[in-house]
């Protein structure tokens, strides 16, 4: 039997304790189960040990990156024999390894949440972005707290799904009751329009948008210029149009894109075509479920393949 595990991460007072503390108030989350606490970051807020105890919640502090090891988890394993494993993980820990650190035997990873207060994340953004950005780019959500109506929820967006376009993203008020689901952008391109027609200074925001909203792009034809690119995972008949786009900085450009089926009249033009060559495409939407997207995601069915000159701008960007 499987031992869920789930991180919650975030910077000091970034709201973990207490998003820990509602969530072990939530009877179906508890469900009866015995829940092993593990507090790697004291903040200002404390748990009630005595209160949780009675409710078969054990507490267990870790104060190093150190401590947190596989043989330490496998101590506490047997000690406490958790169905459910819950970590505050330390905000300045590398994610990377942590989440190379070896479970023990049945314990598995389920959630990584990371917590942002809105009210900081742009400073943290401009002074501590690799930081903060190695959080969120492992995260499976982020959960912005303390927002108001005044949070840029678009800018934020643009600054997390170019690093992780899987991680849901959700935005709770001052008061910790959520808010309204992300408003879609303004779009400067036609979404009615047949073909949509996406400009070289757009690409970038088509990217977001089709990965946030992909049903209302279902069944509709497309046409923009891009790179080719293939490799020999992808099956016969498959490359990626895309394009390289700056994520976080100008030292994290990498290449984006969705991946797209050819009729067999174009075999001869991915033969013939290297990685970086521009070309221009005309391809019919669909939704389907690809192993790369780890679920359903766009898949560009071509109907038209050309050579093209490249963009003026060969760098993509998200605004």
């Amino acid at each position: 039997m499987e031992t869920p595990v789930y991180l919650i991460n975030g910077f000091l007072e970034s709201g973990k304790t207490n998003f820990i503390k509602v969530t072990l108030e939530d009877p179906e989350f508890i469900n009866g189960d015995r829940i092993l606490l593990l507090v790697c970051e004291e903040g200002e807020e404390e748990y009630d040990e005595e209160k949780f105890r009675k409710k078969n919640i054990f507490v267990e502090y870790i104060e190093s990156r150190e401590d947190y090891s596989t043989a330490k988890l496998m101590e506490l394993n047997a000690e406490y024999h958790p169905d459910k494993i819950i970590a505050e993980l330390n905000g300045v820990w590398q994610m990377q390894e942590v989440l190379e650190t070896k479970l023990p035997e049945g314990w598995t990873l389920v959630q990584l949440i990371t917590m942002v207060d809105a009210s900081t994340f742009m400073n943290y953004i401009n002074n501590m972005r690799s930081l903060i950005m190695e959080q969120i780019k492992y995260s499976d959500t982020v959960i912005f707290n303390r927002c108001t109506r005044d949070t840029k929820k678009n800018d934020i967006r643009r600054i997390i799904k170019p690093v992780n376009r899987k991680a849901q993203i959700i935005y709770e008020s001052i008061d910790g009751t959520d808010m309204d689901k992300e408003e879609e952008d303004e779009l400067p391109f036609d979404i009615n329009a047949d073909p949509i027609v996406i400009e070289d200074d757009d690409f970038g925001l088509w990217y977001l948008d089709i990965l946030d909203f992909p049903k209302k792009y279902a069944g509709k034809n497309i046409c923009f210029k891009a790179q080719f690119y293939k490799d020999d995972k992808m099956g016969k008949g498959s490359f990626v149009p895309g394009r390289f786009a700056m994520q976080c900085c100008a030292n994290d450009i990498g290449f984006i894109g969705f991946t797209a089926r050819i009729p067999s009249t174009y075999a001869d033009f991915l033969d013939s075509h290297r990685n970086r060559d521009w070309i221009y495409v005309e391809a019919r939407i669909k939704i389907e479920f690809r192993r790369e997207y780890r679920g359903k995601g766009p898949v560009l069915y071509v109907t038209k393949l050309e050579d093209s000159v490249p963009a003026e701008e060969e760098v993509a960007y998200f605004t």
